[in-house]
């Protein structure tokens, strides 16, 4: 394996991730870094929790110009919640290694007058979602033509219907002669076909998962499911858990009944105003929360270290969503389990999805 030198990581920047306890490149890291610094369009597909954010964040880094006070690199992002975490570690990691980097969040939901107020400080990176990044330009607050990289995290969700548009929008609004990094858990076919019409791309897919994740499933009538939720969490050693639920389940009402049952529990939720969803993230992150209750949607992408637990109250509707929930857990090297709940009428389409993921899906043991 290479060391973050040998990649041609400049020895601040390494110095910076190894007080993040981060001493080797994973293998998306070692197979996509010397390329995205070399300035080739590239697509990164590997497992969630394996590094991609510092497999274009370190690239992007030794691009920047410090002396050029301008949006460089434009990182688009499907959720506010992600987007905000980009800019999180861009900023840790520029303090880190005492680089004189601005890095801004710019998403929907927040105060637009602030932003072009932040926009005044001239950040060289720019995470945001594509919608704010269009208003915020057709407003004459954001220059993006001196954009040297765009990066598409979660690009099958960008390039998907629901974003696709306002992405292709922001794209017209690059120079021509710019680096595009897309990055995704899964990539599936019909995303990278739609990338690769966009962009002349190559793709690089890194095998490396979550070998140290455990797959369970827990027999429970649904009825019973929030209840059995309350008598797993007393009865596993549960410190940070995430617990995923569909439509079928009234998500607030769960967290009352956890809550009036003495569970610590939070909920992150699409139509939850922003402030609300921020604080129910930082309450899971520092342990003021055990449980986190969430839907697919709010929950994409999010990076929360040292999750132990994935509860899947409702049954993932397919592969692809079945492995960006595991993704939560068993990150970086760490253990990991799965429990999914599955009533007598569920049983036969979670094996299935299991023997077509290969994964090994044993019952949950009693004590």
């Amino acid at each position: 394996m290479s060391t973050f030198g040998e990649l041609g990581v400049p020895e601040t920047l390494a110095a910076a991730i190894e007080k993040r306890g981060i001493t080797a490149p994973t293998a998306i890291q070692e197979a996509f870094i010397p390329p995205a610094h070399a300035g080739e369009n590239l697509i990164g597909a590997a497992p969630t929790g394996t590094g991609k954010t510092l497999a274009y964040l370190l690239p992007a880094f030794m691009r920047v110009d410090p002396q050029l006070r301008a949006v460089q690199t434009l990182i688009l992002a499907p959720t506010h919640e992600l987007a905000v975490q980009i800019a999180g570690v861009a900023r840790d990691l520029a303090q880190a290694a005492e680089f004189p980097v601005a890095v801004q969040a710019l998403i929907g939901g927040a105060n637009i007058k602030r932003q072009a107020e932040a926009l005044k400080k001239k950040p060289q990176i720019v995470a945001g979602s594509a919608a704010r990044i269009l208003e915020l330009s057709r407003m004459g607050k954001l220059r993006l033509t001196d954009v040297k990289l765009l990066v598409l995290d979660e690009f099958d969700r960008l390039l998907g219907k629901q974003l696709a548009d306002d992405v292709r929008a922001v794209i017209r609004l690059l120079p021509r002669e710019r680096q595009a990094l897309l990055l995704s858990a899964t990539a599936p076919t019909a995303a990278v076909r739609a990338a690769k019409g966009l962009f002349a791309l190559r793709l690089i897919r890194a095998a490396e998962g979550t070998a140290r994740c455990e797959h369970y499933y827990h027999r429970a009538a649904f009825r019973d499911k929030i209840k059995t939720v309350q008598k797993l969490t007393r009865r596993l050693p549960i410190r940070r858990g995430l617990v995923f639920v569909g439509r079928s389940f009234d998500a607030e009402r769960a967290v009352e009944k956890l809550c009036y049952e003495g569970i610590r529990a939070v909920s992150l939720l699409g139509r939850e105003r922003r402030d609300r969803r921020r604080a129910a993230l930082e309450a899971i992150r520092v342990g003021r929360a055990e449980l986190l209750i969430a839907t697919d949607l709010a929950a994409r992408g999010l990076d929360i270290e040292d999750v132990d637990y994935v509860v899947n109250v409702d049954l993932p509707a397919d592969a692809r969503t079945y492995r960006h929930r595991a993704g939560r857990t068993a990150r970086a090297g760490k253990a990991g389990a799965v429990v999914t709940l599955a009533d007598d009428k569920e049983m036969e389409r979670l094996k299935s999805l299991a023997a077509r993921m290969e994964i090994e899906l044993r019952a949950l043991p009693r004590k």
